[in-house]
C-alpha cells in the first residue's frame, strides 16, 4: 500500500478553523476529487462530520462518493452507516494490511490530528499551497521538514473569478 496525504494548507501551515476549511476554492476541490476518486480515504470523525450539515447548520457527516471511507475515531459508540470505523492506529494499519494491494494508493485527508499521526508513515503528499495567511487559524499541518520530503511536481494555478487565492498543486515523496 502507498499511504498518501492530501491537504491544502497556507502560507503557516494553517487549515482549519472550528472544524471548518478556511476557504472555498473550487480548483483545489477538483483536483482533491480528482486525486482520490476511486481510492480508499481515511479520515477523522471531525473531518467527517463536517463534510455535510443539516438544516440547523449541525454537522451530520456525509460519505465521500466513488471512494472507500475509512474513518479513524477514539469514540466507541460512533456510527456511520457505509464506511469502515476503527478505533484506534494499529486496528487501522491491520484493516489496510489485510484489504489493499501492494500498489494501491490510500489517501489521508484530515484533520490535524491524523494528519499529525499518520504523516511518520506516508510515502507521498500532494499539497495545495494557499498564497494566504490566516491569523485566526486553529488547525495547522505538521511543517514539511525539506530533509524528509522532495518536492518532484508543481503546477500553479492563479487566483480568478472563483478562486481567491494563487494556489501551486505540489507533490512530494518522501527521501530515501
Amino acid at each position: 500500500m502507498i499511504l498518501s496525504i492530501i491537504v491544502a494548507i497556507a502560507k503557516y501551515n494553517e487549515i482549519g478553523k472550528k472544524n471548518d476549511l478556511l476557504w472555498n476554492l473550487p480548483a483545489d476541490m477538483k483536483h482533491f476529487r480528482e486525486t482520490t476518486r476511486g481510492h480508499a480515504v481515511i479520515m477523522g470523525q471531525k473531518t467527517f462530520e463536517s463534510l455535510a450539515k443539516d438544516e440547523n447548520g449541525r454537522q451530520v457527516g456525509r460519505l465521500l462518493p466513488n471512494r472507500r471511507n475509512i474513518i479513524l475515531t477514539l469514540e466507541k459508540t460512533f456510527k456511520a452507516d457505509g464506511a469502515e470505523i476503527v478505533y484506534s492506529e494499529e486496528e487501522l494499519v491491520n484493516l489496510l494490511d489485510k484489504t489493499t494491494m501492494p500498489d494501491e494508493e490510500v489517501f489521508v485527508i484530515g484533520g490535524g490530528m491524523i494528519y499529525k499521526l499518520m504523516i511518520e508513515k506516508a510515502e507521498k503528499l500532494y499539497i495545495t499551497h494557499v498564497d494566504a495567511e490566516f491569523k485566526d487559524a486553529e488547525i495547522f499541518f505538521p511543517e514539511i521538514d525539506q530533509n524528509i520530503w522532495q518536492k518532484v511536481k508543481s503546477e500553479k494555478h492563479l487566483k480568478d473569478d472563483l478562486n481567491k487565492y494563487d494556489l501551486e498543486f505540489a507533490e512530494y515523496i518522501r527521501k530515501n
